[in-house]
């Protein structure tokens, strides 16, 4: 509000006393507004919001986070070939059964019992590792 005050102040000799006084303060606070809105946009088109990734201090959640990632890529490398393999197709990379499937030539039924195996293998190894 403060704003359009000062910028009414300042080109107040843009007035004309003979005409109506709202439409013309109407006409500034409009302008302003959309000014305001064109100057948001630019500085949002500059900005790129920050993730965990660009947080250059190590806090405790952070070791603790890559620490959790180490653990759980070690236990997914002690698997057996045909279980690795489910998970990194099935979880880590989404791919779909049929995909999946097609580019392993092993059957979805397969996959399947392969990925629960898999899950209820890392479940104990993680467990049996984290000592709970």
């Amino acid at each position: 509000m403060q704003d359009i005050l000062l910028t009414v102040h300042s080109i107040r000799e843009t007035y004309d006393p003979t005409r109506p006084f709202g439409p013309w303060l109407l006409g500034i606070a409009n302008r302003r507004a959309i000014d305001r809105l064109r100057r948001q946009g630019r500085q949002r088109a500059r900005e790129y919001p920050l993730s965990r990734e660009h947080d250059a201090v190590t806090t405790p959640e952070n070791i603790e986070e890559v620490a959790n990632k180490i653990q759980l890529h070690g236990a997914i490398d002690s698997l057996p070939p045909s279980q690795r393999q489910a998970i990194e197709m099935l979880k880590l990379k989404e791919m779909s059964l049929k995909d999946a499937s097609e580019e392993t030539g092993i059957s979805i039924s397969s996959l399947k019992v392969a990925t629960h195996r898999a899950l209820r293998s890392l479940r104990r190894i993680l467990l049996d590792r984290g000592g709970r």
